[in-house]
């Protein structure tokens, strides 16, 4: 008979920072890669908004693997379906021990958050928030949504609290309108406001559009 046991073990994890000087801090940026990438890589997309007051976070998923064959290119991802559960877990524990981290070492006290996720990360950032009801002030969900495994009702001030946003470019090859649709009928019916916004453009992060969230 086969059988299946689970252990608890540690991982090293991965993120990296942009900007911001501890002692004048005033905006606090985590952000979450999409599917394949890494967050060296997705940090990038957040250069021109970092400067001595503004801190960017890219934290990375613990899953890694060559995007073509048995070499190369490497990224990274967040869960699969095998094992999903504990894979959800386990990032939600990597994420709060990276966000204690990063609170800890800063010393200003007046500072706002705002949690990014883009595509895959977009599910990461959510899952985390709704386990953890960590105090931020913006979530922004681009080329991505709610996940629907989370019940929203439940924790209703929580949701309320935040401005939330989600950005979608109009040649999104994931998403397209239709689903787009279902996925706000959907949230609508778990009574959750957002803003969206979308923007010309595919599956990306658009320049533009950050510039204006970010100020």
């Amino acid at each position: 008979m086969i059988k299946e046991f689970q252990i608890r073990t540690s991982k090293s994890a991965r993120y990296y920072s942009l900007g911001g000087e501890n002692q004048k801090i005033k905006k606090l940026w985590f952000v979450f890669h999409g599917y394949g990438e890494l967050a060296e890589e997705f940090i990038q997309n957040f250069q021109f908004i970092s400067n001595e007051n503004s801190l960017i976070i890219a934290i990375e998923g613990l899953n890694k693997f060559y995007l073509r064959g048995f070499s190369g290119k490497v990224g990274a991802s967040w869960m699969t379906k095998e094992a999903r559960e504990e894979e959800i877990l386990d990032y939600i524990n990597m994420i709060d021990t990276i966000y204690n981290n990063v609170i800890s070492s800063i010393e200003s006290n007046e500072y706002e958050i705002t949690v990014l996720g883009f595509s895959q990360g977009s599910h990461t950032a959510v899952r985390w928030l709704s386990e953890r009801k960590i105090k931020i002030e913006k979530l922004i969900l681009w080329s991505g949504t709610f996940p629907h495994d989370c019940n929203y009702t439940e924790c209703e001030c929580y949701w309320n609290s935040i401005e939330k946003k989600i950005i979608i470019g109009d040649q999104d090859r994931l998403i397209n309108k239709e689903k787009l649709q279902t996925e706000i009928d959907s949230l609508k019916e778990q009574k959750l406001s957002f803003e969206i916004i979308k923007f010309k453009g595919g599956h990306e992060i658009n320049a533009d559009i950050l510039k204006k969230l970010s100020v």
